[in-house]
């Protein structure tokens, strides 16, 4: 075998080798919205709209959003992009991160799937001051700085990264959320680190779900009390809860609920389940004159407990969630 021959050979192989490397290195991006946010999240929760939109419980939700979006510059904004947040927006996705020891929530990360009009978004951006900006794996329009800071990381900022999704957030977090998409989500909430490690704890397709790390939330966020003996026993028990997972599935007009709080601590297992009973009690008790069919409601919920946490499940039919917003709403007039 002559030496051209060979060489072309070399060449083909490291071609063939190239072009084999391509479709992995196309792979890499991640198409999993979770995935762009931060393993160092403090809470995530994840709202599908589109879930909503079929329930009647969504009335109200949708009546004040409506209302938030008919006044001022809102409802310019979106005359401007065309945009129906009821009609456009299937999921929402909310999370809080923090990156000092006073657990202060000081990053913030909000993630839009649905249908949007790209270009009619850029221009009310940029007619509103907002300066479109290069980061080494995408673009974003930092918004106009109202507050006078002198950091760019603290300004606000969007990405447009496809017709489907939208990343809003402080500069730094959405530029960061740019560059875990493009890196198939290392470090993200789906790469098993952070609160991450507990997504197995939650149903991903629920219609609304929460993860909290109460062990690095805030003190002012974990205080409370107020509201009777269980109560206060359920806030005091809260305290060595290091995890908090909340889900939430409607079907029709009730909601199948749940939640789960971790605790190392197995004496205060027993007195959060306890004091969940308790507050149970006292809820049946507060609702059997005025609403007795509520009552058996209540006792269909069930509290359990294991060598990890403890959790609560039941149903709220549209009935007990329609009298609370009446209450609600009978407290405020």
């Amino acid at each position: 075998m002559n030496r051209s021959h060979v060489s072309s050979r070399l060449a083909l192989a490291m071609l063939l080798a190239v072009l084999g490397a391509v479709p992995a290195l196309a792979v890499r991006r991640t198409e999993d919205p979770l995935a762009l946010v931060p393993a160092s999240a403090v809470t995530v929760g994840v709202v599908h709209w589109n879930e909503l939109r079929a329930s009647p419980l969504a009335a109200k939700v949708f009546a004040d959003v409506d209302h938030m979006s008919g006044d001022g510059d809102a409802a310019r904004f979106l005359a401007e992009t065309g945009l129906t947040p009821r009609e456009d927006v299937d999921t929402v996705i909310i999370a809080m991160s923090t990156s000092n020891g006073s657990g202060t929530s000081d990053s913030g990360l909000v993630l839009f799937e649905g249908r949007f009009d790209l270009d009619r978004i850029s221009s009310a951006l940029t007619s509103r001051g907002a300066l479109r900006q290069a980061s080494a794996n995408g673009t974003f329009y930092r918004l106009s700085d109202k507050s006078g800071s002198a950091h760019s990381g603290e300004r606000g900022a969007v990405a447009l990264v496809n017709r489907g999704l939208i990343i809003c957030g402080d500069e730094d977090s959405v530029v960061a959320a740019l560059a875990r998409k493009e890196n198939g989500g290392d470090g993200g909430l789906t790469s098993g680190q952070g609160i991450g490690r507990h997504l197995a704890r939650i149903d991903r397709d629920a219609s609304a779900w929460a993860l909290v790390d109460l062990a690095r939330m805030p003190k002012s966020h974990r205080e409370g009390g107020e509201g009777g003996e269980p109560s206060q026993a359920l806030f005091g028990a809260m305290k060595s809860v290091s995890l908090l997972a909340v889900q939430a599935v409607v079907h029709g007009d009730a909601v199948d609920v749940s939640a789960t709080g971790l605790s190392s601590d197995a004496e205060n297992r027993d007195l959060i389940a306890d004091s969940l009973r308790g507050m149970l009690a006292m809820w049946r008790l507060a609702v059997s004159e005025k609403s007795p069919e509520l009552v058996s409601v209540l006792r269909r919920f069930q509290i359990d407990s294991d060598g990890e946490g403890v959790s609560i499940r039941g149903t709220l039919p549209g009935s007990f969630l329609r009298a609370l917003s009446a209450n609600r709403h009978a407290a405020k007039n």
